[in-house]
């Protein structure tokens, strides 16, 4: 068992604010937490794939980390990315810890064998000083963490659960056949298209990023399925489609993190700017994405 850590609800994966120079824009960090927080979010995740956690300058992320703690002052938790070079994130995770961090989240290392992930898990457990979650996208990471794995890692007193971004319905079912219910391990849905589905069947919370545009939304899905209310749910589900549509549809990934970051813009939470390798939206498809939003009701403070 661990320790009581039982994370839950809707988790925004933190787009990062930058400066056309590349450095950490933290008038519009401050400026985006809280709007996540006023919309409702249960807690901020920093440094995931949708902030832009890999290409995020090491001497800058304990400050974003340290930043988004103090700036939440408690109200949420705080989740810290922590990439994948064990063992040199050992060190970096217990530094977000001791900034604040309620717990770090880690993926494997790229193209791992899969036979071993428990142990490189284990290994990253035993060294850190506060809880993980575990991070499965495959898209990033060109492995699937096997449910196998996960069940010889559970019970470890620093394990908190999984954040699972792998695209298939049946591992999510037997993800959450598996081990939803717990009380010492939570399992998040990080797929937008399976989060109506993964709430249903049980699933502790949801990772959308389209709560970086529309957190009320994301919030009223999640607890109108805490509730049971599906017709309610359905509808914030369509509208969290139809919002996170604009950036992602026809966009490869990284195209789709500067299309959001384009419409954090258009919404006045932050400037547009990228850091490499990603580029920026061109001005044609940012007056685009613009016209898009208008036609949702998106900008002018709309939900």
């Amino acid at each position: 068992m661990n320790t009581g850590f039982k994370p839950g609800g809707v988790v925004v994966p933190m787009i990062t604010p930058v400066t056309e120079e590349g450095g950490l824009d933290e008038p519009a960090l401050d400026r985006l937490v809280e709007f996540l927080i006023a919309g409702g979010v249960h807690g901020i995740f920093v440094m995931g794939t949708t902030g832009e956690g890999v290409s995020i300058p090491r001497r800058y992320r304990r400050t974003l980390v340290q930043r988004t703690v103090d700036r939440v002052g408690g109200r949420v938790r705080v989740y810290a990315g922590i990439g994948d070079a064990h063992p040199r994130e050992i060190a970096a995770g217990n530094d977000y810890l001791r900034a604040g961090a309620d717990a770090v989240v880690a993926r494997p290392p790229i193209s791992i064998d899969p036979g071993k992930i428990a142990s490189w898990y284990r290994s990253l457990l035993d060294g850190l000083t506060g809880p993980l979650i575990l991070y499965n996208m495959p898209l990033m990471s060109l492995v699937s963490i096997p449910l196998e794995a996960v069940e010889k890692l559970a019970g470890h007193p620093r394990l908190a659960g999984i954040k699972d971004s792998e695209n298939n319905p049946r591992r999510l079912k037997a993800t959450l056949q598996r081990f939803g219910g717990r009380r010492d391990f939570s399992v998040f849905v990080g797929v937008g298209a399976l989060m109506e589905k993964g709430l249903r069947l049980g699933a502790d919370g949801i990772v959308p990023s389209v709560a970086n545009l529309v957190p009320g939304v994301c919030c009223r899905l999640y607890a109108a399925a805490r509730r049971a209310n599906w017709t309610e749910a359905k509808s914030c589900f369509l509208r969290m489609n139809a919002v996170s549509a604009i950036y992602q549809n026809g966009r490869a990934l990284g195209e789709s993190l500067a299309a959001l970051k384009a419409a954090a813009h258009c919404r006045g939470l932050c400037a547009p700017h990228v850091l490499p390798p990603l580029r920026p939206l061109p001005p044609r498809e940012l007056e685009a994405l613009r016209g898009a939003m208008r036609r949702l009701s998106l900008l002018n403070g709309g939900t």
